[in-house]
C-alpha cells in the first residue's frame, strides 16, 4: 500500500510537468498615448520658450543668461562675493513669484524668509538649481518654464497648471556647512 502510494505520486510528478509550452508576453499598445503626451509637452515647452524670448526681447536693458538647467536669469544686484552654495550649506533667502505678464502672485511678505539646506531638502527644481548660481547678497530674476516649477499640478491655490513663472530671489546669507569650503 505504501509502495503503490509512492508510485502514484512519482508518476503524477513525471507526467504533470511533461508538456509545458512557454507563454507569450501580453502586448499592450500605449505608444499612441505616449506619442501624444510627448507631442503635447514639446509644444508646451516651445510655446513657453517663445513667451520668455519675447519678454527678454522687451527687456533690452538687461542681460539674460541661459542656464544649462533649462531656464533664463538676470542679476538685478550682483555682490562681490565669489562663494557659491555647496552641498550641505544653509541658505537664507526670500523670493516673490510673478506670472508671465509680471503680475505678482506671491509677495515675499506672504512667503517669508526661507531656509534651504543645499541638496538636502526638497524644493522646486528651478529654485534648487537657481540658488546654486547665486552668491550672498545677490538679487536674481529667474524665468522658469512650467516644468521647472509646479508643472501639470499647479500649487492648487494661485498658480495654474502648466504656468511659466518669474521668480525674483534675494540670497540673504550662506552658512557654510564647514569653514573649510
Amino acid at each position: 500500500m505504501k509502495h503503490s502510494f509512492l508510485l502514484i505520486i512519482c508518476s503524477l510528478l513525471l507526467f504533470s510537468c511533461g508538456n509545458n509550452a512557454p507563454r507569450k508576453p501580453i502586448v499592450r499598445k500605449t505608444s499612441s498615448f505616449m506619442e501624444e503626451s510627448v507631442s503635447f509637452n514639446k509644444s508646451l515647452i516651445a510655446e513657453e520658450e517663445k513667451l520668455f524670448q519675447q519678454l527678454i526681447k522687451n527687456d533690452s536693458l538687461s542681460t539674460y543668461k541661459t542656464s544649462s538647467n533649462g531656464f533664463w536669469y538676470k542679476f538685478e544686484q550682483k555682490s562681490v562675493s565669489k562663494y557659491a552654495p555647496k552641498f550641505g550649506d544653509k541658505l537664507f533667502y526670500t523670493y516673490e513669484v510673478y506670472n508671465i505678464k509680471n503680475t505678482i502672485i506671491y509677495t515675499s511678505k506672504e512667503i517669508g524668509e526661507q531656509i534651504y539646506l543645499v541638496d538636502q531638502q526638497e524644493i522646486i527644481e528651478g529654485l534648487r538649481s537657481g540658488l546654486k548660481l547665486m552668491t550672498e547678497k545677490d538679487v536674481v530674476t529667474f524665468l522658469f518654464p512650467s516644468h521647472k516649477v509646479f508643472g501639470y499640478l499647479g500649487d492648487q491655490n494661485k498658480i495654474d497648471i502648466n504656468q511659466p513663472l518669474i521668480y525674483k530671489v534675494q540670497l540673504i546669507k550662506i552658512e557654510k556647512k564647514n569653514e573649510s569650503n
